[in-house]
């Protein structure tokens, strides 16, 4: 298969990877152990995984669970399901107890890849009839039926305001496209090696990364997780040439007295800044300390990955703006659903060949975001008479730390199941490490002895550290409109 920037890839990623394997060069390499894949080698393990899947009885267009942080064992289960016809059913380790077992259930899913660091905590949440794979259990291996580009290929929860996470929907077509949009965006070749260091159980890191690799032709390095005083090490024995993060990380690095060396910042084209926007004043210091230019870009779970981005240098890098589309379209919808023009705000809407399928058995979420073929990103901007878009706000309440998307509502419902509790909102505090963090605002019973520490450990137990607040405020009362709905975004100001 041939890269083409003029139009998005067709067939499946069956037909890319098996063409990547006739080429046999590196796929991913793992600087943290030294291992490598080559293209022919994941190709061909990949495939005998599959075929175990299928021997097993596993139906192509079924739900599979991958339970993995980034690595070896990671990548193989993603492709095998790709390979095989399955829905790689992608399972937010950081999500917290509660919201795994949601994804498992509602996804339908039988099998599982569990990673071994999982195991003990599947075991005690996973539904019942739910099978861990164990590699002997794949030794009957059966022929892979054909299957088209709109099979279904992924499934990925990402919150919504409701609190209940959504299943994103991609199909092999959709999916294959969101690689493109990375690759011609920022002109991805076969000599390019791409860093990812964000989990591939977050749309970023499997499409960005590993489906810009596939598409392009390049290679990947990819660790376990993200270290700012290795970071720059790993580049170097990895001589990666871009990497992907989000503002978080970039901060981190540019804090840090780790140092690239003159040859790692030379072949770095470029580095990539995602997920949430990214302050002014840490891009410039960036790039001015490392002499590495930023590229700022935007995208969500339901177009997967990309929807826009700044050129690369010599082109006009606009800052503050998260770019002009790239392999989609981008409007700003009025609230007639109508086409705005120039420097009026609206709410962004993309359509494209990246854009998701569904949300699986959700049928009236689905129908609410796209206005006919509009996804409507529920974000609020507008764009110049150059194409660039600005990004003034969000329609929806989502927190975004580091990247990660937060719906407050959850938080909510874990304090509302404090007896002593009689009003609770969680919200966003701006933050110069992770772009926003959880605070939450209470109202308690008079009279009653609940305390801040006991909260956030009643969070920390139900959510995990990461979604839970760092700080609850004690209120007499709640702000409220006239209907007497709590209004969360007047409590950051409020408190």
């Amino acid at each position: 298969m041939i890269f083409e920037k003029a139009a998005p890839p067709k067939g499946t990623v069956k037909d890319w990877l098996d063409a990547r394997a006739l080429e046999d060069g590196t796929a991913v390499f793992f600087p943290e152990t030294g291992e490598s894949l080559s293209w022919h080698a994941l190709r061909d393990d990949a495939r005998k995984m599959a075929q175990g899947l299928i021997g097993l009885g596993v139906k192509q267009g079924e739900s599979v669970a991958i339970v993995h942080p980034n690595g070896r064992e990671g990548v193989l289960s993603v492709y095998a399901a790709l390979y095989g016809g399955f829905r790689a059913t992608m399972i937010n380790l950081a999500a917290g107890p509660a919201a795994i077992s949601y994804a498992l259930e509602h996804s339908g899913a039988q099998f599982a890849f569990v990673h071994e660091s999982q195991k003990n905590q599947i075991g005690t949440i996973a539904p019942d009839g739910l099978t861990v794979i164990a590699p002997k259990m794949l030794q009957n291996r059966t022929e892979i039926p054909e299957f088209q580009p709109d099979q279904h290929a992924l499934l990925m929860y990402t919150s919504g305001t409701t609190g209940q996470p959504k299943g994103v929907v991609h199909s092999h077509a959709s999916l294959l496209a969101g690689g493109w949009t990375t690759a011609i965006a920022h002109d991805l070749s076969p000599n390019d090696c791409g860093f990812c260091v964000l989990p591939i159980y977050h749309i970023n890191g499997l499409c960005v990364t590993m489906m810009g690799a596939l598409v392009s032709g390049g290679s990947l390095a990819m660790t376990a997780k993200f270290s700012a005083s290795k970071f720059w090490d790993q580049a170097e024995q990895a001589e990666v040439t871009w990497f992907s993060v989000v503002p978080t990380i970039i901060s981190h690095l540019l804090h840090n007295d780790a140092n690239p060396s003159a040859e790692v910042c030379a072949r770095l084209r470029f580095g990539r800044s995602a997920s949430s926007a990214l302050a002014v004043e840490t891009q410039s210091a960036f790039e001015d300390r490392f002499n590495v230019p930023i590229i700022e870009t935007m995208g969500l779970t339901e177009t997967a990955a990309q929807i826009l981005s700044n050129p690369l240098p010599p082109g006009i890098r606009k800052i503050g703006s998260p770019g002009i589309g790239y392999g989609n379209e981008v409007c700003i919808l009025t609230e007639d659903l109508e086409a705005a023009p120039a420097h009026q705000e609206g709410e962004i809407a993309i359509r494209g060949p990246n854009v998701m399928v569904e949300y699986l058995h959700n049928p009236d979420a689905t129908q609410k975001t796209f206005a006919g073929a509009w996804l409507r990103t529920g974000d609020l901007g507008h764009i110049d008479e150059d194409g660039y878009v600005f990004v003034t706000g969000r329609l929806k309440e989502l927190i975004i730390k580091g990247g990660e998307n937060i719906a407050p509502r959850e938080i909510d419902e874990v304090l509302y199941s404090e007896p002593d509790i009689i009003e609770a909102a969680a919200f966003a505090r701006a933050c110069k490490s992770y772009g926003e963090t959880v605070e939450a605002a209470v109202a308690i019973k008079p009279g009653s002895e609940l305390s801040e520490k006991a909260l956030i450990e009643l969070c920390h137990n139900r959510l995990g550290k990461f979604k839970s607040p760092d700080t609850i405020h004690f209120l007499t009362e709640l702000p409220k409109g006239p209907s007497g709905k709590i209004q969360r975004l007047k409590l950051a100001d409020l408190v």
